[in-house]
Order: C-alpha cells, then sequence, then structure tokens
C-alpha cells in the first residue's frame, strides 16, 4: 500500500487556522490599544511547597499596561510583603517561599488586572493550593485469617492528599503483587480476592501511596493473609478432639457470584462533559467469576469503549451529555450470575458557543460583542467593563447590553474599552476579555513582501495578504505586474485576505499583487508563486517472506522535482530502525542482513522535501522451522496402545504441516529415537499402538515448508507388560560353509520385538525328500547355527522360531537350504569347435550330469590361447585367456582371436566352491586374414628420373603374402593429382627403384601388402624428383613411421627444408569423414608421441608445418591393438643423453675416490663388485612429451628388448616384429557372451611364459635398471 501526505496541504491548513485568527484584525503593536491578557496561571493551581509560587500574568497594549491583583477579593498590596516580588514589565507573582517564606499562607484566590488609557483586562480567579501528601495513621492491623475459595478485601484507606495519591501493591522485595481475574486493585485502592487459594498465604502485603506532586511515596504497614485449606483444617480438628466427636470442615464448595463493589443492585454516578467516565464493578464466587458490561437501551460508545482491571472497570473517554443512561455489570461463573446497575447522570461546567472577539471600529461605525456558553445546568451570562460589573460603570450612550449580546452604535474613540463575559454555573465558570478599539487608519498590509510560496502541483495554495486598517480595508488581487483583478470559481478570497487557489497548476506559477484600500488611503504587496512536480515512488517496497537467518532487501526508488532536495528515511512499525549493524540503507534500498524473528513487521519508506512527503510500506514476514512442541500427556494406557496429546509451539509464521512422532525403548536401546507414526499439522493427539515389554518414551517434532522443529522434550515413560512374541525372525537361509556342514543364519529380533525377557530361537531342520524327523535345538540370542556331519550338497528344509519366558511365537515358515558344496567331479565332453571366420569361433561341449556338480550350477569357463602364429615360428608367452558363460549353456562365441594361427582350448564346469577338471585340450586353427600395412616406406637416393623406395613387411601378415602392391601419381604445384600407376611386386622383395620418372617432379605412393583373402590397409608417403642434381627447391616432410601400442602410438618423420618450421601431426580414425584431430608439436623435434588411442582401431596420420600453406607429409595409416609391443628409440646420439652419462660417470669417479679414502682408513667399500655386477648401459628411448626414460618391457624380468625395435640409420622408427601384446604384462579380463556370440562381457587372462624361440637377440639391460644398481 502507498500513503501519501502533502506538506504543502498540512501547510495549508496552518495558514488557514492562522488566518482565522487574523480575520479578527489583530491591531499591530504600533497603535493605541486596550490592554490583551496573553498568559495566566491554571485556575486551579497546586504548587509545591517547597519551592517558590509563580502566579503568571502577562499582557499587550499600547501604551504598555500596568498591573494590580487581588486576593480573595480585596486589593493585595506585594510592595508591604517582602516575599513577594512583580517580574518587570509584567504582572507575573514570585512569592519566595525558599527564603523562609510558607506555602500555607498564601493560600487563597488571586486575579490580576492589566490597565491602560484604553481600557482594563482581567485574568481568571486563580485558586492557590500547597499540595499535600500526609503521613498514614498509625493502626493495629490484625492478621487475616481465611479459609481457602472465600472472598477477602484487603483495605487500603490512604490519607487525604493534594491531589489524591496513585495507589498500588507491592511486597518487602519491592516487587509488584501479581493481579488477575481472582486478584485485583480497585479504583478506591483496595486490593479484591474473588477466591482465596494457599499460594495467597503471605506476611507483606504492603499499600503503597505515590504524591506525584511532591514525589513522596507512604507505605501502609504489611498486611499479613493466613489461608487454611480444607485438609490441614480437618487435621487441626481431628488433633484436638476425641473419636467420639463428630468433626470435620466442609470441603472447598463452589460459589455462585456476588458484587463486592459497588454493593446492592443500584447507584449512581455524576461525571462531567469531557472527563473520563470509570465504572467499576468486582465479583466474589467460586469459579472466579467473569465481568461484562452492557448499557441498557443503547450500545456502548465506538471508539470511547475500553476496558481495563480483567474487564472490571469500564472506561468510557471523552464524555457527552448522550452518555447518560444505566450501565449494567453482570459477574458470571458456572454456578450463577449477579449484576448491578449504575446509573450515570452527565453534567456539564460552561463551554463556549460564541466567545467575543476583540472589535476594532473607525469613528462612527456600529458593531456587536457576542457572548454564547453552554452547559448543564445553562449556564448564567454576565458582562463587566473594565473589570467593573456593566451595571455600574461608567455608561456610554454608544452601547446597548441585550442579554449575551452588547450593541454598539456611532462609537466614538472614548468608547474604547475592555468588556468581560462570564458564564458560570455550579460546576465551573468561564470568562473572556474582548475590547472594542476605536481607531482611524489607513490600509496597512503586514505581509512580507516579494514572499515566496512553494506548492507542490495538483495542491492548494494559499497567498497570504495579512492586512490592517480602520475602517476595515478592501482586498483585491492580481496576477502579474499588469494583470486584470482576479475572479471566478478557480479562486477562492478568504475574509482575512488570503488567496486561495484549489487545484495549483505550473501554469500557476507568477507573480501576484494584492491591493488593500479604504476611504482613508490605498496599498499593495506582491508576492511570488512557484508550482513544483510532485515526489513520487515509482518503486515501491513489496511483500517479502524470508526464512530466518536469511538476507532482504526492500526497494524504494523515486522521481521528484528537479529543484528539491529528497531526504528518505526507513521505518520500522512506525518508530526508527533499530540501531543495528544488520540494517543496511542504501540510496535506494534497504537492507537487512542475518534476519532474525524479531525483524518481522511494517517497513516504511518516508520521502520528505521541503514542500511534501509520500510514502510506502511493505510487510516482512520471517519464517522459520516450527518451535518444538510441549506439554507432552499420555492418556488411556492399554497394554497395546496408548493416546499422546501435545501442545504446538509457535509455527513461526509458516503453517505447521505435520506432525512426527519418535518412540524410544528405554529397556533395550536407551537414547536411540525410532520413528512411529506422523499426523496432520491440525491434529494434536494420537493414538498409538504399542509392543509389549518396551519401556516406551514419546517425543513429537513439528514440521512446516522450512523444514523440521527440534524434538520436543521426551513424555513420561510407559513400561508395557510382557507377552509371547508376535512373529519369527526373517532372512531364514541354510548355506554350507564346508562339504560337510550346513550354516543357518538368520537376521535376529529387535529389542522391542522381543515382547518379553529370555528371548531364544528354536532352530529346525530335517533332510528334504527323506522321511526324517525334525531335529530341534534352542539356542540363545544369536543369528546363526552349525550342523555338522552333513552329506555334501544336499537339500535341507529349515525353521527357525522365536521364544521367550512367556512362551513361543506362533509357527514359522520353512525355507529350503543345502549343505556345503564341493568341486565338480567331471569335465565336460565331446567339445567341437567351429571357426567362423578369421577372429571368430564358436565353442561347443555338452553339459556334465547334475549330480556330479555337486553344487549350485554357476555356468561354464572356456580357457583359449594362441599356440603359434602359422606365419612364423617365433612366440614368446602364452596369455590364457577365459570366457565365462553363466547358467545351464552348452556353447559360446570365441571374438578377438589373430588370424592364421593355432589355439587350443579347454572347458571347465564352474560351482559355488570353484572350478571342476579341465576337457581335454582341443586344438583348432583361424584361417588367413588380410595383412596389416607394412611396417614402413622410405624414399631415398633421388635423381633426375628414379627415387628408391625401401619397406618394411606388415607386423601382422595374418597369413601368407604373395605380393605387394605400389600405386603412384604426380603432384602438380597446385597440389592437383595426375594419373594412377600400379606396380605388383612380389613378396619377396623388400626394395624397388623407380625409373623414368620427370625431373623436378613431386609424387605420391601408396603401398600395401596382400595375402590370398585379399588387400591390407596401405601406408602413404611422398617425394620429389630432383632437377639437375640440385637438392628439391620445395620443403617436404617425409618418411612417416608409427610405432603403436594399445593406447598409444610413437610418430617419426624427416623433414627438409628451412629451419626453425614448427609441425603438427593430424590424425583420425581410418575410413572415417570425421574432422582430422590436430596436436601441436613442442618445438622443432621431428618425433611425437600419440596418446588416450583406442586400443584395437586404425588410424590415419599426417604431418604438417605450421606457417606453410597446404604443407604436409602423405598420409599414413596405423593400428592399435593388444599385440604391439613397447616402443623403443636409439637414443644414443641425444646430447642430453650423453650429458646424463657424463654426470653418472662423474659419480662413479666420486664414488670410487671415497671407497679408496676409506680402504685406506681400514674400512672397506665394495665399490668394484658393484661395477662388475652392471655392463654399461644400452641407450634407451626419451618419453617425446616430457623427456624423461620411456617404457619397457618388463623391468622385473630382464626380458630383452625385442629385435629391430632400435632406431635405424635414416630416423625411422620400424614396427615390431614380435607378435606379443602388451596385455602379456598385463591383467586379464573376463568376457561374457550371449547365445549369438555378442560380447556382453570382459576377458581374464593369466600369463604362462614359454622359452624363447627363433633367432632372437639377447640385448644389454635397460639404463634404468643400471642406474638403480647404483641405490
Amino acid at each position: 500500500m502507498m500513503k501519501k501526505k502533502s506538506i504543502s496541504a498540512s501547510k495549508a491548513s496552518l495558514v488557514f487556522f492562522l488566518c482565522q485568527m487574523i480575520s479578527a484584525l489583530d491591531v499591530p503593536l504600533d497603535l493605541l490599544q486596550p490592554p490583551t491578557i496573553t498568559q495566566q496561571s491554571p485556575k486551579d493551581y497546586i504548587v509545591d511547597p517547597r519551592e517558590n509560587i509563580v502566579i503568571q500574568c502577562e499582557a499587550k497594549g499600547k501604551p504598555p499596561p500596568s498591573f494590580s491583583w487581588t486576593r480573595n477579593g480585596t486589593h493585595f498590596d506585594i510592595d508591604k510583603d517582602a516575599q513577594v516580588t512583580m517580574k518587570p514589565n509584567s504582572g507575573t507573582l514570585v512569592i519566595n517561599i525558599m527564603n523562609g517564606g510558607k506555602a500555607e499562607a498564601y493560600e487563597g484566590v488571586y486575579q490580576c488586572t492589566a490597565r491602560n488609557e484604553r481600557g482594563a483586562a482581567i485574568s481568571n480567579n486563580i485558586v492557590i493550593r500547597p499540595s499535600r501528601s500526609p503521613l498514614w495513621t498509625k493502626e493495629r492491623l490484625e492478621p487475616n485469617h481465611v479459609r481457602e475459595g472465600d472472598s477477602l478485601v484487603l483495605h487500603c484507606r490512604p490519607p487525604v492528599g493534594l491531589p489524591p495519591p496513585i495507589i498500588f501493591w507491592m511486597d518487602n522485595a519491592f516487587q509488584r503483587l501479581p493481579q488477575s481475574e481472582r486478584v485485583s486493585q480497585g479504583l478506591n485502592g483496595d486490593l479484591y480476592f474473588s477466591n482465596v487459594q494457599p499460594e495467597d498465604t503471605r506476611e507483606d502485603y504492603i499499600c503503597y501511596a505515590r504524591f506525584n506532586h511532591t514525589q513522596t511515596i507512604q507505605q501502609k504497614q504489611p498486611i499479613s493473609v493466613k489461608v487454611f485449606s480444607m485438609d490441614s483444617l480437618n487435621d487441626t480438628i481431628a488433633a484436638n478432639l476425641s473419636d467420639t466427636d463428630i468433626y470435620g470442615a466442609k470441603p472447598v464448595t463452589e460459589r455462585q457470584p456476588v458484587l463486592l463493589t459497588p454493593t446492592g443492585s443500584t447507584s449512581t454516578k455524576v461525571e462531567l462533559r469531557g472527563n473520563v467516565l470509570l465504572l467499576e464493578c468486582i465479583a466474589a464466587g467460586l469459579p472466579t467469576p467473569v465481568i461484562r458490561w452492557i448499557k441498557e437501551g443503547g450500545e456502548l460508545p465506538a471508539n470511547r469503549t475500553f476496558f481495563e482491571n480483567f474487564k472490571k472497570t469500564l472506561k468510557i473517554i471523552d464524555v457527552s451529555e448522550a452518555d447518560s443512561g444505566n450501565y449494567k455489570c453482570i459477574a458470571r461463573n458456572i454456578l450463577g450470575s449477579a449484576h448491578h446497575v449504575i446509573s450515570v447522570t452527565v453534567k456539564a461546567a460552561p463551554y463556549w458557543i460564541t466567545a467575543p472577539r476583540n472589535l476594532v471600529l473607525s469613528p462612527g461605525e456600529d458593531g456587536t460583542l457576542i457572548c454564547r456558553a453552554n452547559g448543564n445546568p445553562k449556564p448564567d451570562i454576565s458582562w463587566l467593563a473594565n473589570g467593573v460589573p456593566i451595571a455600574i460603570a461608567p455608561e456610554d450612550p454608544s452601547r446597548k447590553v441585550d442579554g449575551d449580546t452588547i450593541i454598539f452604535s456611532h462609537v466614538q474613540e472614548r468608547s474604547s474599552a475592555v468588556y468581560q463575559c462570564n458564564a458560570s454555573n455550579e460546576y465551573g465558570y468561564l470568562l473572556a476579555n474582548a475590547f472594542v478599539n476605536v481607531l482611524a487608519e489607513p490600509p496597512r498590509i503586514l505581509t512580507t513582501a516579494n514572499k515566496l510560496y512553494q506548492v507542490i502541483a495538483d495542491s492548494p495554495a494559499l497567498l497570504d495578504c495579512a492586512y490592517f486598517g480602520s475602517p476595515k480595508p478592501e482586498i483585491e488581487w492580481f496576477k502579474g505586474v499588469k494583470g486584470s483583478i482576479l475572479r471566478g470559481n478557480e479562486y477562492i478570497f478568504h475574509d482575512n485576505g488570503t488567496l486561495e487557489i484549489p487545484v495549483a497548476q505550473k501554469d500557476s506559477t507568477g507573480t501576484y499583487t494584492c491591493v488593500a484600500r479604504n476611504e482613508l488611503g490605498k496599498i499593495q504587496n506582491e508576492v511570488h508563486l512557484e508550482v513544483k512536480d510532485p515526489t513520487m515512488i515509482i518503486k515501491q517496497p513489496e511483500y517479502k517472506v524470508i526464512q530466518r537467518y536469511g538476507q532482504v532487501s526492500f526497494e524504494c526508488i523515486i522521481k521528484h522535482d528537479s529543484t528539491l532536495l529528497p531526504t528518505v528515511i526507513w521505518l520500522k512499525d512506525n518508530d526508527a530502525l533499530p540501531d543495528d549493524e544488520r540494517f543496511l540503507v542504501g540510496k535506494d534500498n534497504l537492507t537487512i542482513m542475518n534476519v532474525t524473528d524479531k525483524d518481522d513487521g511494517t517497513y516504511t519508506c518516508i520521502v520528505n522535501t521541503t514542500l511534501d512527503s509520500v510514502s510506502a510500506s511493505a510487510v516482512l514476514t520471517v519464517v522459520a522451522r516450527p518451535n518444538p512442541p510441549f506439554d507432552l500427556e499420555l492418556t488411556g494406557q492399554l497394554e497395546r496402545s496408548v493416546e499422546l496429546s501435545w501442545i504446538p509451539g509457535d509455527e513461526n509464521n509458516s503453517p505447521i504441516t505435520n506432525f512426527v512422532i519418535e518412540y524410544e525403548d528405554g529397556l533395550h536401546e536407551p537414547g536411540v529415537w525410532h520413528y512411529q507414526t506422523e499426523v496432520p499439522g491440525t491434529q494434536t493427539t494420537v493414538q498409538l499402538k504399542l509392543s509389549p515389554y518396551v519401556n516406551y518414551s514419546f517425543r513429537v517434532i513439528a514440521v512446516n515448508e522450512i523444514g523440521r522443529s527440534q524434538p520436543s522434550e521426551p513424555s513420561e515413560q510407559y513400561l508395557t507388560k510382557s507377552a509371547n512374541p508376535d512373529e519369527n525372525p526373517s532372512n531364514v537361509q541354510g548355506i554350507g560353509s564346508e562339504p560337510d556342514n550346513l550354516v543357518i543364519t538368520w537376521e535376529s529380533l529387535k529389542g522391542f520385538q522381543s515382547n518379553g525377557p529370555g528371548l531364544q530361537y528354536k532352530v529346525s531342520w530335517r533332510q528334504k525328500d527323506v522321511d526324517d524327523e525334525w531335529t530341534s535345538v534352542i539356542v540363545a540370542n544369536v543369528s546363526k547355527y552349525i550342523v555338522s556331519g552333513t552329506p555334501t550338497f544336499v537339500p535341507y528344509e529349515i525353521k527357525v522360531q522365536a521364544l521367550n519366558d512367556l512362551g513361543y511365537a506362533p509357527e514359522p515358515s520353512e525355507v529350503i537350504g543345502h549343505s556345503g558344496e564341493d568341486l565338480p567331479m567331471v569335465a565336460p565332453g565331446n567339445v567341437q569347435v567351429h571357426v567362423i571366420n578369421s577372429t571368430l569361433a564358436k565353442v561347443h561341449w555338452d553339459p556334465v550330469p547334475l549330480k556330479t556338480v555337486r553344487g549350485h550350477l554357476q555356468g561354464y569357463k572356456v580357457y583359449y590361447w594362441k599356440v603359434q602364429s602359422l606365419s612364423r615360428r617365433s612366440r614368446r608367452h602364452v596369455e590364457k585367456k577365459i570366457l565365462t558363460f553363466k547358467g545351464n549353456k552348452t556353447f559360446g562365441m570365441l571374438p578377438g582371436l589373430e588370424p592364421y594361427s593355432s589355439y587350443k582350448l579347454n572347458v571347465r564346469v564352474v560351482n559355488g566352491k570353484g572350478e571342476g577338471p579341465a576337457s581335454p585340450d582341443k586344438v583348432f586353427k583361424t584361417p588367413e586374414g588380410v595383412p596389416s600395412s607394412p611396417s614402413f616406406l622410405k624414399i631415398t637416393n633421388p635423381t633426375l628420373d628414379s627415387l628408391t623406395l625401401e619397406w618394411g613387411s606388415p607386423t601382422h601378415p595374418n597369413g601368407v603374402l604373395i605380393s605387394y602392391i605400389l600405386k603412384f601419381q604426380p603432384i602438380n604445384n597446385t597440389h592437383e593429382l595426375g594419373p594412377l600407376v600400379e606396380i605388383r611386386i612380389p613378396a619377396n622383395e623388400s626394395s624397388l627403384i623407380l625409373k623414368n620418372l620427370n625431373y623436378s617432379t613431386r609424387y605420391k605412393f601408396y603401398f600395401n601388402a596382400q595375402t590370398s583373402v585379399g588387400s591390407g590397409s596401405q601406408i602413404t608417403e611422398e617425394a620429389v624428383t630432383i632437377m639437375d642434381e640440385v637438392q628439391p627447391l620445395y620443403p617436404r616432410i617425409r618418411n612417416v613411421t608409427t610405432a603403436a601400442a594399445e593406447t598409444y602410438a610413437n610418430i617419426s618423420w624427416e623433414y627438409e627444408g628451412p629451419d626453425h618450421a614448427n609441425f603438427y601431426v593430424e590424425y583420425g580414425v581410418a575410413g572415417s569423414k570425421e574432422d582430422w584431430k590436430k596436436e601441436i608439436v613442442n618445438g622443432s623435434r621431428s618425433f611425437f608421441v600419440l596418446k588416450g588411442l583406442t586400443p584395437g582401431t586404425a588410424y590415419k596420420v599426417r604431418v604438417g608445418a605450421e606457417g606453410l600453406s597446404g604443407f604436409r607429409s602423405s598420409e599414413d595409416v596405423f593400428e592399435t591393438g593388444p599385440a604391439m609391443a613397447s616402443r623403443q628409440v636409439d637414443i644414443a646420439t641425444q646430447g642430453w643423453f650423453i650429458g646424463l652419462m657424463c654426470a653418472v660417470a662423474l659419480l662413479i669417479l666420486i664414488l670410487l675416490i671415497v671407497c679408496f679414502i676409506r680402504r685406506n682408513k681400514g674400512g672397506k667399500y665394495p665399490v668394484k663388485e658393484k661395477e662388475d655386477a652392471h655392463a654399461d648401459p644400452e641407450i634407451q628411448p626419451m618419453k617425446e612429451d616430457d623427456g624423461t626414460f620411456g617404457e619397457y618391457s618388463d623391468a622385473e624380468d630382464h626380458k630383452p628388448l625385442k629385435k629391430g625395435s632400435r632406431t635405424p640409420s635414416d630416423r625411422t622408427v620400424k614396427k615390431e616384429d614380435s607378435d606379443d601384446s602388451l596385455v602379456d604384462y598385463g591383467e586379464g579380463v573376463n568376457g561374457q557372451f550371449n547365445e549369438d556370440g555378442s560380447f556382453i562381457g570382459q576377458y581374464s587372462g593369466k600369463k604362462e611364459k614359454e622359452p624363447a624361440e627363433g633367432n632372437e637377440s639377447s640385448e644389454a639391460p635397460s639404463p634404468v635398471n643400471a642406474m638403480n644398481s647404483f641405490v
């Protein structure tokens, strides 16, 4: 919501009020005028007897008036009393009490008279009375002995003071006595007990009277109250009477209400108009009565009626004659009611209807003074002239008194005087001074010349033109210097000269001229009006809901007139913001950090300028998790149920959605709380189901949208009776751990499920399908029992029954278990292998008899391994692979076989104990496949018309090579390809000289190998013939070679061209249309390692140089796979390695010197033995990416490096001749297949080593081991 207030509007109200005052034509003080009383003391003036008495009387007039006083109706000669002085130029009296005077000596009625040559004004009758705070009269107070349930009144009876004291009750510790509907203080100060209770017994009921005028407190003597309960009273009587006496006090009985005050059924009350009406009813009764008020024949006045003192007091403010009538109070409890009627009469001291006002007349004019007042009873009106009753005042032919009016005709200057009107009745009087001043004065304007008025557009503008003149001048307004007179409905002309523009607009801005004229002259004055744009809040604060400890922000964006300077104030609940650093006031917002519950409320943004004010408010609601419930109570306790009730805690502005009930079993799991149930948030009671033999405690958690409350305090404990178990253990199983036992297990019952003490289990078993009796045993509260001496893997019927000291649980259900398993006895028979293609075979076998499995059949495992490659005889390792086929399957697929190889396999049955014996090894062979790409292709000896090609055989021939296919074509300067030429080369060739080529021409070559199955993947290269036996003009990258492993490949190349070329390697999956992936080579090295490759995938690769547009090598194809060995690069010529070896040699020399010195000192240091134990290390490759030592085939076994793994002199890296896979040196994985042979699992391999075959050469150990020998 948005509230708007306009300061200009409030100013208008003030100006209008002032203008009304000015409309009486106040006479400027520089002109002759009778006296006017401006300040005087109140009529009833109670003074502090310890301080000086100051009786005020101030007046104005021309000439300045003189002052005199009367006391008790006679002249008060202040010159004769040294204690009394009058202030200079004032009529105010100062009576010196502090220097020996006594206030009581100056009690009386005082009246001041101010007089000059034009008349005399008088003040009210001022009654001076010193305040009094007398002491309490001494009295003997007897102790009050009261029976429980009776009523009691403790009388205060304070001393009569002036003014009357304020009464309150306290104890000896100066603590106010608590009051309630049962115990309360009456208007007369007495303390009323509707019924007394034992806790009312005390000896320090003290009534205090506070006299505010003298700031003193008087204390009454303490009152003692002793309340006797019926039980204690009966005990006292019994102790003093014989057994034969009849005794016994009546028990506390309930009583219907009886009024303690006021007494009787009716009473009267008189109150004066404008005062506060207080009516009181206090009743006795048990139970404590409740008071209700009504007005007979009418309604209690709205907005002016209040109830105090627990509705025992009816309070009506600002009463009027309409509030007269009968008011009934009704006291009611469950036994009945009592009532009292108070007849209220509202009287009235005199009050003004029309008070006389000063009258300024010019000679010869007429006028009237009117004095009208009302009251109950109606007041009498009397007139005085210059303080003298008008009947005995000097006569004036120009005046005539007509009741409450004095009529003046053809006044002259001598008619000037001050007239007093007195209106009085039995409840008070009114006195008003009004003068008649006869003057002849030309007009004068009292408003400041060129005064500037500023207002807000669309609000009223009031331009002042205060004036004086006699006779009264006429006022006219003009706009602008030469504007016409203002008239019409858009202007309002007030009698005091003010011009009002009800709705000022921007075009109302300008200069306005006020002209005042009478028969004695004319005068004018100019004022200026500026109309400003209103201040607006264009972005108001909005209603916010925030969680406790969160952060919230209210916006207040304003728009205002550019000439006005706004100030923004934020309020909380119409009060200043808390002095807290969490409240951050920005230019356009208010931010509250770490919000707490006390920040809940209404926030108001108030924008003030000098002319207007606007405001906008928004409510902040702070929500939080509810407070925990309290006052938990258990009722209706039964063996298997109880009712729980509670009182919800504060929901913290977010309604409670549900209650969660938890329980604790103090008998079995003390300190552990479990979920019991939950109920809706509107429910505060719940019927809970219980289990036997549980010591329950409950607690309740309230839940709202914000979260869960803290748990309530626990309820009282409730121990249920014991009973037979209601349920048996769950998850009963029988599984043997050995071939000759049966292990019976179950999930034990929880503590509260035992239903009683002595929880045990009856375990029963018998062999299934055998006519045996049940064997049973009773065990303690455990969860396992082992039966020994059972046959191997036979079924058993099993049941487990719970029991306690009171009996058994219901009959349990039976489950089937088995005794322990043993290894299978026989191997699968009739194993057959069907080779599907060069990489896939299908194996069949006959299932074994189930009795020979001796356990749960889990499946069959097929072990298979490669014996040798049919294209070569070398073989170093045997890698056995395992495929598991679950269930009773009788066939499976063997994927990932190598073409043109000899394999063996066997099959084994598997149960829960392990594997059975293997079937006889079955040999099968895979047919030929297409070969891999040649291991390398390099082009050398370029001449004018010839090139020499050299190549290496494929790493995986996958059969018998029958030939090589060479294709080549020229490339022109625009990189366009010429006609393709194909040449078939015998398989036993490893080089070829191409002749009759064009000079200075680039050629692209495509080279692959063939078996009888088909052609393998190709390798590409580019070369250029020379011109005039000169080096080629174009830079080139040639002899790109690869050495691939499972997940990475070493790429190397030769570069001819300008120095400082920046190389990059591009690669992708062979045959794929995806974009080439690009890797930048660090520096100008001619090798790079591609990492993160996929095993068993064919890749294409090429090398290029940055900055040389379109310049890159021919493509090469390589294949990753499980059978790629580690690659080694000759680094013997690397400078860093030479430096490292020098450092090692220096270290050896230092160690020799140290050894020699130690030997000379008598010690021995076997350096020589260590030197003899290690040969010179062979140079090993570096990792291309970080320059550290490369990887080796087996650091532990010191496997010799493969033949052909050294780097050739032309820097071409050859592929390995070995068929060994990197998997040989890692862990195998298991695999599974569907019936159609699709792969669904993983391999599981075991490493088996075989002696080295063929012509493999033995090489030196690696430099890593050489270095380790010094450690």
